[in-house]
């Protein structure tokens, strides 16, 4: 089982020239979550995971925040207004050293390096974690999420063709990435 530690945040400065604080999500910040969500185009909401607008999964959320298998980061910016959210969830069972991975960031930093800067900051949660490989879903469709995870050193594992139906009944691939990293 793996220990919990609280990471220590850390300023990084975008491509933009942007400053935001990289660091664990705690549960105060429910409410900046909440209008991270509110924030987020409806399309980014088709094919969420997790619907970021409804109360109910952002109190799950910030519960998650004490949860032995799961860990969030986030991207706060000097206005305390979350930019970007990752988790990873360890997987139980035979599959205990494995965890996936969820990444989204606001249209508004995408392009600025700042998925990078979580991806590697959740990628490193789910290593203290206890997790020695690591994988992501994504729909097919998003080049750039996996342009990301490729520089982390992440391959294609599979595609699974008309895997994700969103909000629209609209049916999408999917692709999974992993990596192994070391505990």
């Amino acid at each position: 089982m793996a220990q919990r530690t609280e990471a220590a945040s850390s300023s990084v400065a975008l491509k933009d020239g942007r400053q935001v604080t990289i660091r664990n999500f705690i549960e105060n910040d429910k409410s900046a979550l909440s209008q991270f969500g509110q924030a987020l185009p409806k399309n980014d909401l088709l094919y969420l995971e997790d619907d970021f607008t409804h109360p109910e999964i952002i109190t799950r959320l910030a519960n998650a925040a004490h949860a032995e298998n799961w860990r969030q980061v986030i991207a706060v910016t000097p206005e305390h207004e979350i930019a970007g959210y990752a988790a990873a969830l360890r997987l139980p069972g035979w599959s205990h050293h494995v965890a996936n991975i969820r990444l989204i960031v606001l249209p508004s930093y995408r392009r600025s390096g700042l998925g990078m800067h979580l991806a590697q900051g959740i990628v490193e949660a789910a290593r203290e974690l206890g997790a020695t490989k690591v994988t992501v879903d994504m729909l097919a469709a998003l080049t750039a999420g996996q342009a990301i995870f490729s520089r982390l050193g992440f391959a294609v594992e599979g595609q699974l063709a008309r895997h994700a139906i969103d909000r629209d009944g609209n049916l999408h691939d999917i692709v999974i990435m992993s990596a192994f990293v070391r505990v």
